[in-house]
């Protein structure tokens, strides 16, 4: 699965962060997906963390 954030639509608010803190990092105000691939056994809450953004910022590809 591939992860990505749209800088200009993240609000900076940090959930993605905190859940998945593997996958996703904060880059000065907004978060940003530490690799495009995400690691196994972590699908299942980067899909979470995509569906808890507020600003549905966080896009999924399978």
């Amino acid at each position: 699965m591939k992860v990505t954030v749209d800088a200009d639509t993240c609000t900076g608010c940090e959930l993605c962060t905190d859940a998945v803190p593997d996958v996703f990092a904060m880059e000065g105000s907004v978060a940003k997906a530490k690799a495009d691939v995400v690691p196994a056994g972590q699908e299942d809450a980067v899909k979470d963390a995509a569906g808890n953004c507020p600003v549905e910022a966080i896009k999924t590809e399978e």
